[in-house]
């Protein structure tokens, strides 16, 4: 079992995030001992979103084409409306995503980030939650959506708001530290 003093975690996104679901992860993470880096699609840095406006910028560390998965142990998607929206087109994000998954790495998507697990083919036939809003895109990709603050299915971790962040931060923490995850097909 690896232990999350040791982990090494990587934040995948792009301007538009919503603030919290980046910053809460990251910070609560990085108290544990983790070591989080933030990838952004140019290697940029990003600007979140909040309260109907934008709000403060992150630093990025790498850009998502010069991601190394195997320097990393889990892999976590913030959500916000734009955040996934334009992930969700980035074939090299997209890439990143499955690599992790055929790797048995944990991943973890809060509020709209399931829809990165949506158009990475991985949400068929496995119990998940999500924002409200996308709930019917969930269903139809195969899901089986779960109106709860967090699920966890063979290491893939989803959650639904900002409202559930603790419970997706200690379901993250839990994840990395029960080691690889073996999986089925999606």
């Amino acid at each position: 079992m690896p232990s999350i003093q040791n982990a090494r975690i990587l934040i995948m996104a792009t301007n538009g995030f919503e603030e919290s679901e980046l910053l809460v992860p990251r910070d609560k993470l990085k108290e544990t001992g983790a070591q989080v880096s933030i990838a952004s699609p140019d290697g940029a840095d990003i600007k979140s979103w909040r309260d109907k406006n934008w709000g403060e910028t992150v630093k990025a560390h790498v850009s998502v084409k010069d991601v190394n998965t195997a320097d990393y142990d889990a892999l976590v998607l913030p959500g916000g409306q734009i955040n996934p929206d334009i992930l969700r087109t980035n074939g090299d994000a997209l890439e990143i995503i499955r690599k992790f998954w055929r790797d048995g790495k944990v991943i973890a998507a809060i509020c709209h980030a399931p829809w990165l697990l949506i158009e990475a083919d991985l949400v068929k036939g496995r119990q998940a939650t999500s924002y409200h809003s996308i709930k019917t895109d969930m269903i139809n990709a195969g899901a089986d959506w779960r109106d709860v603050e967090v699920v966890a299915d063979e290491g893939v971790v989803t959650s639904r708001s900002p409202a559930d962040l603790d419970a997706f931060v200690a379901k993250i923490i839990e994840e990395i530290q029960e080691g690889r995850h073996d999986r089925k097909a999606a």
